[in-house]
Formats: C-alpha cells, structure tokens, sequence
C-alpha cells in the first residue's frame, strides 16, 4: 500500500562527527561576532555567568534529549517528540516552529558572512550599494556573497551526510584553535588585562537582571546540540551514546563563549571600548578588540574562527532542516516531495534546496531586517524544547508504584525531576521572551514576524490537515517511529 512506503536514511555518521555537528552549530558566528553585544546588555561576568548557566540548562534539557534519542532514534527529532507526547497536532506546531528557526540560523550565518566579509574588506562591499534597510546599506557584494555561500553548503549536504560530518569536524577542529592562539595572544602581549574586565556587571542595572537578560538567549546561543536528534536515524554507532555527545558539545561550546567573552572584555576597560566602537561606527566591535592587541594578524586568526563558525553552522542547520523537513514529509503534513532522497546520494535533497530558496531571499533584506526574525526564531526553539522534556517527563516514573502506561517507561526518580526542570526552563525562556516587561523581551517588529510564521502556519495546516489525519494511529505511528506501537 503506497501510504506504507516509509523512505530511510543511510547510517554513515561517525561519533565525533556527531558532536562536531552539536558543538558547531551551537558556537557558529556568535560567539565571535556577539561579544560586544553582549557585554554592554550585561557586562562581562553578567556575560559568563549567563551563558554558563544557560550550558547547564542546556544540559539538564539534554537528559530528556538522551533518553529520547536512544529510545527513538529516528530523525524528526522534536517533530517526533511531540507526536509521542502529545498527537499529531502539536508535533506540526513543534515541527513547524522549529523549522523556522533552523533555517533563520542558515540565513543568519550566510548574513555573518557577508558581515566579516564588509569588516575586513570594506571599499569593496561597499561597492554596488543598492538601498538602506533599517540603517544597514545592502549591497551587491554581500548579496552575492551570502548567496554563493549558501548554494555551495545546499551542494556539499547533497553529496552525503558523511561528507559533510567529516568537513563539520576539520571546521571545528580550526574553530577551537583560532580560540586557542586568541587566548594566548591576550596571555602573552602588552595591552590585554584582567582589571579591564571591571565593572563586572552593567553599572545602571541589577546583577540578576544583566545575568537574566543574557540567560534568556541560551535557547539561541545553544541552539544546535539539538541536531543530534535529527540526525539519530544516521548514526553509526549505539543511539545511547547521544547524550555524552550533548554533553560534551555544550560543555565545549559554554566555554568557547566564556572565552571570547573574556579575550574582548580584557582588551582595554570594556565602557571605554564599547564607546570607541559606538563612536567609529564599528561593523564589528570583536574584530576591533582583537585588532588592538594582535594587529592583523589577530584579525587574520579571527577571521579564519569566524569563517569556521559560520561554516559549521551552515552545515549543521542544513543538515538539520533537511532532516525534520524530511521526517514530516514521511508523516505526510509537508507535500510528498520532501520525504524523496537522492537517487545517488541518498540525501533529502528537497529540504536542502527548500532551505537554500527560502535563506536566498534573506540577504536582500539587510541584516537589521532578519535578526528581527532570528530573535522570533529563539520562540520556535523553547517550544521545541518543551515539547521533548514534557514528553520525556511522561515516561519516567517516581517510583515502581506508579502506573506505567508504555512499555518504553522507566522508572528514574532523578531524571523525572531534571525533565521537571527542563520543562519549567522552556516554560521561562518562553515567558524571558514572550513577557513585554521583561529584560529580553522581543521587539515590536519579531512579535510581528511571530504573529506571520503563526499565520502561514495555520493556513499551511489547513491545507494539509486532511491528509494528515486520515491516517490512523498505527500507521503514523509506523511512518514517523518505524514501529507500530509506543
């Protein structure tokens, strides 16, 4: 029967290009691009603090990550754990918001691109200026740039996941050690000093509130361990070994963050720099900080990091969105052409191009315009994460007294509680993010790409509830799970 045909991926995905996909996507340009950024909304340690507490968040979430992968290692990842947890409804509202943010975060990175790209060549991108959007001039050369940097990344996922695992790898290898000479640089020249991270906090705003502000980002600073669950179905290796590469990932990613942190902050008393940089009117207030006490060639090794981190964050979102297009294409809400692979290749190869023609639009619309939609897009991801620690939550048990209702149950008392906290962080992110007075409240303009993607959403839904509720339990079951029975 046609509806029973169920398409799977290759398993060819190693270990450690696994994590390099989590620990990747989660670093991508952010960390050497947002430094600044971050550090006048909260002061370095109200930085540090924040961002290790969003790893350890992060982490408590990925308990319910790990049991659910090794119980479920299918790709879909939040798509399925919806589904599990909740029906076939919600698991289209996790993957549907979900799937914004995944190809916001390509967008973006091909955006940081052409950013570093006006940074270090700036006569030139600024040639072929075409019109202004929200202050921010766009021009032909970043156009192009973002564009071939996109269709060349669509290329490199359809020749295989194991390509691009292997090249994710190399990435981040580079990445870590243009960290590694930044660091030593700050160690070892004239300039850098630990008394210029002083005040450690914002002046004009209370510890707790700088580190909230910046703990309300880590669904967006993390977002990326959560492409392991979307390509479990690749794995070649034992699905349990999945929460150790979470772990791992975050751990690796919360301190690559700290350590930019503090290599910009250390520069020169970080007010001073944030004014010297407001004044010139800097592009890229990281570049500078380095280049005052590197030269050019700190800007050659931050460019070289950078350039890795958006690399890797190309690759892992790609490989991520193509993935959970895929899964709901097999479960029949997304048009049938997305569940189809390669005929050589074996890729989802529609959800790589679908990506790659929906991020080709972002670039002519200035990189003001799209962080608005990226900061709607943190949104997508604290639903997503919900969604997998409530369902996790579901299935672990208090104690053997309590009644099981699946034969996947198990009985963890500590892992029921740290699911608990993983569904009352993605509950407070989502309140952090959603709550007009609170310190990292979205802007007028992300509430308003919010309340669109909610839009189409719905009208997309309309259009395909039919079929996608005509199948019957069993059956979606089989063709999301490859099982029949939960």
């Amino acid at each position: 029967m046609e509806k029973r045909e169920r398409k799977k991926l290759e398993r060819s995905l190693k270990p450690h290009w696994v994590w390099a996909i989590a620990f990747g996507s989660a670093i991508g340009w952010g960390a050497f691009v947002l430094p600044t950024d971050w550090i006048s909304q909260a002061g370095p340690l109200g930085v540090v603090i924040g961002i290790l507490l969003g790893a350890a968040l992060m982490m408590v979430i990925g308990v319910s990550y790990g049991f659910l992968i090794e119980k479920f290692p299918v790709t879909g990842g939040e798509f399925a754990y919806a589904y599990i947890g909740f029906g076939r409804s919600f698991a289209f509202i996790a993957g549907w918001f979900l799937t914004l943010g995944y190809i916001c975060i390509v967008a973006l990175n091909a955006s940081a691109l052409a950013l570093l790209a006006k940074f270090l060549f700036p006569e030139l991108v600024r040639t072929g200026n075409l019109y202004t959007v929200a202050g921010y001039e766009v021009s032909i050369i970043q156009i192009a740039i973002a564009s071939i940097a996109l269709i060349l990344f669509a290329f490199l996922n359809i020749r295989g996941a194991s390509f691009s695992g292997r090249t994710q790898f190399v990435f981040s290898l580079i990445l870590i050690a243009g960290i590694t000479l930044l660091a030593l640089g700050a160690i070892f020249t004239e300039g850098p000093s630990v008394q210029n991270i002083t005040p450690a906090f914002k002046p004009d705003q209370a510890a707790i509130a700088s580190i909230l502000s910046i703990l309300a980002l880590a669904p967006f600073a993390y977002v990326g361990f959560d492409n392991i669950p979307q390509a479990a179905e690749e794995f070649k290796f034992e699905p349990k070994k999945a929460f150790g590469l979470i772990i791992w990932s975050l751990l690796a990613a919360g301190l690559a963050y700290s350590a930019m942190i503090l290599i910009t902050a250390s520069t020169m008393p970080w007010q001073q720099l944030l004014a010297d940089i407001e004044a010139s009117n800097s592009v890229w207030g990281t570049g500078d900080a380095i280049e005052s006490y590197m030269g050019r060639i700190g800007v050659f090794v931050i460019g070289i990091a950078v350039t890795m981190g958006i690399f890797t964050g190309l690759n892992g979102f790609y490989i991520s969105a193509s993935r959970l297009t895929f899964a709901m294409g097999r479960a029949r809400i997304l048009p049938n052409m997305f569940r189809k692979l390669h005929s050589k290749y074996h890729t989802p190869y529609v959800g790589i191009l679908f990506t790659m023609v929906v991020c080709l639009i972002a670039p002519w619309f200035g990189r003001q315009a799209l962080l608005w939609v990226v900061d709607m897009s943190a949104t997508g991801v604290a639903i997503a994460y919900f969604f997998c620690t409530a369902t996790a939550y579901k299935f672990f048990r208090w104690s053997p007294s309590q009644a099981s209702k699946s034969k996947e149950d198990v009985v963890a008392p500590g892992k029921k509680l740290l699911s608990l906290i993983g569904v009352i962080s993605a509950l407070g992110f989502l309140v952090l993010l959603l709550f007009p007075g609170s310190p990292a409240s979205l802007g007028k303009e992300s509430y308003m790409a919010l309340g669109i993607w909610i839009l189409i959403g719905i009208i997309f839904y309309a259009f395909n509830a039919k079929r996608y509720n005509s199948i019957d339990k069993k059956e979606m079951n089989y063709l999301i799970l490859e099982r029949e029975e939960i």
